[in-house]
C-alpha cells in the first residue's frame, strides 16, 4: 500500500486544524500546528508533501509563514496553500483560487473543492 502524502495545517485556532485532521485523514497523513512560530521546525521535522496555512493570525501571519518556509533551503520547495476565512468560497473562486501570488482557498468552501485543490497540488 503506498505511504499517504503527508499535510501540515497551520492555524492558530485548534477546531480548525481539528476539523481539517478529521476531514483529511481518510486520504492524508495530517500534523497540525496552531502556533505559526513552530512552523520552521515542524516542517524540517515533518518533511510535508504540502502546507496549508492560515492567513490571519496573531504574531505571524500567513504571508509571514510563507516567506519564512520559501526562504529556507530545506523547506523552500513544499508546496503551500492558503486556507482562509477572510475571503468567501465565492470571491475565492472569483479570484481564480490566488490570493495575490499563492494559491488559496475558502474555509467556506465544500470540503471537497478544497481537496480537488489538494489533490492538484501533492498529486494525489
Amino acid at each position: 500500500m503506498p505511504q499517504k502524502k503527508k499535510i501540515l495545517l497551520v492555524d492558530d485556532d485548534p477546531a480548525v486544524t481539528g476539523y481539517m485532521k478529521l476531514k483529511l485523514a481518510k486520504d492524508y497523513d495530517v500534523v497540525a500546528v496552531n502556533d505559526p512560530e513552530l512552523v520552521m521546525a515542524f516542517a524540517r521535522k515533518e518533511r510535508p508533501d504540502l502546507v496549508i496555512c492560515d492567513i490571519d493570525m496573531p504574531e505571524m501571519d500567513g504571508g509571514e509563514v510563507c516567506r519564512a518556509l520559501s526562504d529556507d533551503k530545506e523547506t523552500k520547495d513544499i508546496p503551500f496553500l492558503f486556507l482562509t476565512s477572510i475571503v468567501s468560497a465565492k470571491e475565492a473562486e472569483e479570484l481564480g483560487g490566488h490570493f495575490g501570488a499563492q494559491l488559496g482557498v475558502s474555509k467556506h468552501a465544500p470540503i471537497e473543492e478544497i481537496l480537488k485543490t489538494i489533490r492538484k497540488l501533492v498529486g494525489a
